[in-house]
């Protein structure tokens, strides 16, 4: 059990580290690709699109802290 629960939090946390700054560097990039192309709309679906893999990456990374915590109790009992 106490292996399973590390393997998904290594999993879960690395993935939602990783997610976390992919979404922040295309929010970056899309704020930039508004400021040079302010004419095309493509910035705002590249934009929802760099919210939505920030927020994955936060509630994966979540999910890790919460399988990190069960594995903590289980060391503890």
């Amino acid at each position: 059990m106490m292996e399973a629960l590390k393997i998904k939090w290594l999993l879960f946390a690395i993935s939602g580290l990783i997610l976390l700054g992919a979404g922040l560097s295309m929010a970056i990039d899309a704020a930039l690709y508004r400021m040079n192309n302010s004419e095309s709309l493509n910035w705002i679906f590249y934009g929802t699109a760099a919210l939505i893999v920030f927020n994955s990456g936060i509630c994966l990374f979540g999910q890790g802290v919460i399988f990190r915590i069960r594995m903590d109790n289980l060391r503890e009992a």
